[in-house]
């Protein structure tokens, strides 16, 4: 009996019935030798962790573009919280611990650079719109490895497509990083509003903080403890009350810190410089030569919104000042 053989059958005697197991998986696109090792899953989420999309997650914007300080979230910060809160409800449920890792690791691959503010931006101008859910899955599917993809299961590329809007996830492991997604970045968006000092702790609504808590790590305590204790045969649920009071949150933050004119006030200019991008890359001979094959398969306007969509914040302010701005002249 192999290595993944024995964590098979393990899985077998410890997870619930309702559980995905490993050896069960609908498998990958493209049919594979089993890893004498790891599972399914576990292969899945090495992948995400080792392509170059989850390297650039550590220089995209979670919610504060550019901000001056070292504590501030980033799209891979965010990424891990995801993952931490997911397992730990996984595991609770004796829920697929490794598949709700990896679809937690995949999960915001194809966000933009500069946050929801360049999802916007992309969406207004590519034909069909664009949702950073769908590039996602895009990004694992016919992205990475120089557009072989990473052929991953269906059930991590199924969770990484329902983890926000839509349809729900086929599987509960899918489910919990769905609600994990959120969990994370309303409580650490929260912690990054104070440090900003465009919110405070006791501006948050009684009503609130009266059934969720005072500080970001009551909050999560009790949202984690009351999807453990209301989540049933592989329905993810909250308390009626506690699911009450996070919306109440959820609203709260969309109008003091997501709609915050001081938070997102460089957020104005970003649709210009994602429009500027997309038209000069539009252009013959500006795209890199990598996404040529791409540009190919699926058209010059697909290619495009693709490299940009991959960009960090760094690298789309660089790559517009290196096309737009004039530099010095130089004796």
């Amino acid at each position: 009996m192999t290595v993944r053989e024995r964590t098979e059958e393990i899985e077998e005697m410890i997870l619930a019935p309702y559980a995905s197991f490993s050896k069960k998986t609908k498998g990958r696109e493209m049919p594979e030798e089993p890893c004498t090792l790891r599972t399914e899953y576990q292969r899945d989420r090495d992948r995400i962790i080792h392509c170059k999309a989850f390297r650039r997650l550590k220089h995209k914007t979670q919610v504060f573009l550019s901000p001056e300080g070292d504590h501030y979230r980033t799209r891979l910060t965010h990424t891990l919280e995801v993952a931490q809160i997911a397992r730990t409800i996984a595991r609770a449920l004796r829920l697929n611990e490794d598949l709700t890792e990896a679809v937690s690791l995949g999960h915001d691959l194809g966000h933009t650079p500069f946050g929801h503010a360049g999802e916007r931006a992309l969406n207004a101008i590519f034909p069909g719109g664009f949702r950073h859910y769908e590039q996602s899955k895009r990004v694992v599917e016919k992205l990475e490895k120089g557009g072989k993809g990473l052929n991953l299961t269906y059930e991590v590329r199924d969770g990484i497509l329902c983890h926000t809007k839509g349809r729900e996830a086929e599987t509960p492991e899918g489910r919990i990083v769905r609600i994990a997604d959120r969990i994370a970045y309303l409580n650490h968006d929260i912690d990054d509003a104070e440090r900003a000092g465009v919110l405070r702790e006791r501006d948050i609504p009684r009503r609130i903080t009266d059934v969720l808590g005072t500080s970001k790590s009551e909050r999560i305590d009790t949202l984690v403890h009351s999807v453990v204790e209301n989540s049933v045969e592989g329905r993810i649920a909250m308390d009626a009350a506690v699911k009450e009071a996070f919306d109440d949150l959820a609203a709260f933050m969309d109008e003091h810190v997501y709609c915050n004119p001081y938070a997102k006030s460089e957020e104005k200019k970003v649709p210009a410089l994602i429009e500027a991008l997309y038209e000069y890359l539009n252009k013959p001979g500006a795209l890199p030569e990598d996404m040529l094959p791409i540009a190919e398969r699926d058209g010059m306007e697909r290619a495009v919104c693709d490299f940009i969509a991959g960009m960090t914040d760094h690298y789309a302010v660089q790559l517009f000042e290196k096309i737009y701005v004039p530099k010095s002249w130089k004796l």
